[in-house]
């Protein structure tokens, strides 16, 4: 993915927009489900420079409510990206 850290740091951060949901937020909602990020993991994940396990990866999916596939849309949609 030429560099790329993760493949879902834009939609990451789109529905967590969307979901009107500050980083601060997210990560206390990650906590609450026994992942162990702060701020400023998810500000990296987000900017692209944080790998994302997948236990992290299915519990963003539960928080900002949306499916796997939603989280992964630039990996199988890169031209619309």
């Amino acid at each position: 993915m030429h560099g790329s850290k993760n493949v879902i740091h834009a939609q990451l951060r789109r529905y967590r927009e969307l979901r009107k949901l500050t980083q601060d937020q997210v990560a206390a909602k990650l906590q609450v489900m026994g992942v162990n990020i702060d701020q400023q993991a998810l500000s990296r994940i987000e900017h692209n420079q944080r790998m994302v396990t997948d236990y992290e990866f299915a519990c963003l999916c539960q928080v900002l409510q949306v499916s796997e596939r939603d989280l992964l849309a630039d990996f199988y949609n890169p031209a619309e990206s």
